[in-house]
């Protein structure tokens, strides 16, 4: 990435771009739109609440002036059909590298983070070339509310064998790396303790036996370590009961599991503040950690960040379910530019306002994005 514009120095988005090859072809040398300002233009949209790349491109056209400040755009705004057809030509693995090496520029783990693997349909992709919509598998770390990597689910697979590719992308020593039923199997259990970081693994009907197992040792065995917590928010009274065993001698196949060292037992009741209407609910867990039962309740809480945080800011606020991003790579490439303004939406402090209020002040307050895109 180059050609910057009058007084801008290279900040962290632009260095952990540089390296991006253009897809378009070069040979002509009559490329209108660099690379560079392609991208700085659509981070500054999306930011702004541009959600599409008709939007987009009206976006540059009303604040050319400022984009000015940094990027020399001699030859205007690019289209929203320039925008489409290079998101679409983008190759996703090299993006994905570059979101990787911008993710770990801007945060740090520290042990005990908790970074939770789950997947989320697109549902509006649909296209002749894509029979199917789009599953894509995320690693959130919890604490920085930061996604440092994603994977793609090809047709006739399954997260079970996305995930094993999508550890292999990120660093998560020291971690605790949460996954629910579907990441169960003993592979990724190994997988997550070669790369030097515990596994807290949601056990499901697609582990029957293994359930059955646990329960009958919670049956039998009294010597337990419990936490207990409570929530009111949201209309609701919650109350976690977290129990955990480490004496596993009556767990049939327990060394199936990679250093398998406790198992977890979580009870949920809530009930509905005005209704009265309550329920119970148990959830069962296998854990690499040593039986630590508030470490474990807050790590198995911090898990569903990724759906609050995440998944549910992707199709609420950046309603990524009803785009119509159809061709190529662009719906895997875009969805790595959406996660890379949320978190830069998250990460700015200065106000306690809701992201859709954030992203509206971006849209009339230069100097609010400037903060946010810290350029």
């Amino acid at each position: 990435m180059t050609t910057h514009g009058p007084g801008l120095e290279k900040n962290i988005f632009q260095e952990s771009f540089s390296t991006l090859q253009d897809p378009r072809r070069t040979s002509k040398g009559n490329l209108k739109h660099p690379i560079n300002q392609i991208l700085f233009l659509t981070l500054s949209a999306v930011i702004s609440g541009c959600n599409t790349w008709c939007l987009i491109e009206e976006f540059g056209k009303l604040k050319i002036d400022w984009l000015r400040k940094f990027y020399l755009y001699k030859n205007g705004i690019p289209s929203h059909d320039t925008l489409g057809a290079f998101f679409s030509a983008l190759d996703t693995k090299k993006f994905g590298e570059c979101f990787i090496n911008y993710a770990a520029s801007i945060s740090t783990h520290t042990n005990g983070d908790v970074v939770a693997l789950d997947g989320k349909t697109v549902r509006g992709v649909g296209s002749k070339s894509r029979k199917y919509p789009i599953h894509i598998v995320s690693a959130y770390c919890t604490r920085n509310r930061l996604s440092l990597a994603q994977e793609t689910v090809n047709e006739k697979e399954n997260e079970i064998v996305a995930i094993p590719r999508l550890l292999e992308l990120i660093t998560i020593k020291g971690c605790i790396v949460t996954i629910d039923a579907m990441g169960c199997p003993k592979e990724i259990a190994k997988k997550i303790r070669e790369r030097e970081a515990h596994y807290l693994l949601q056990v499901k009907g697609n582990q029957a036996e293994l359930k059955e197992q646990i329960i009958k040792v919670f049956n039998r065995n009294t010597d337990r370590e419990i936490d207990i917590t409570h929530d009111c928010d949201h209309g609701r009274i919650e109350k976690r009961t977290c129990q955990a065993i480490d004496d596993l001698t009556f767990l049939d196949g327990k060394e199936q599991w990679k250093d398998l060292k406790t198992i977890v037992r979580i009870k949920s009741y809530r009930e509905d503040k005005k209704t009265g209407e309550f329920s119970n609910n148990f959830r069962y867990y296998i854990s690499s950690l040593p039986m630590d039962a508030k470490l474990i309740n807050k790590s198995v809480r911090s898990h569903w960040a990724i759906e609050n945080n995440l998944h549910w800011n992707l199709d609420v606020i950046f309603k990524e379910d009803g785009q119509l991003k159809r061709k190529g790579n662009s719906v895997e490439n875009f969805n790595m530019m959406t996660k890379v303004a949320l978190a830069l939406l998250d990460n700015e402090k200065s106000t306690k306002k809701s992201k859709p209020m954030k992203r509206f002040k971006a849209s009339l307050d230069d100097h609010y994005r400037e903060m946010i895109m810290k350029v």
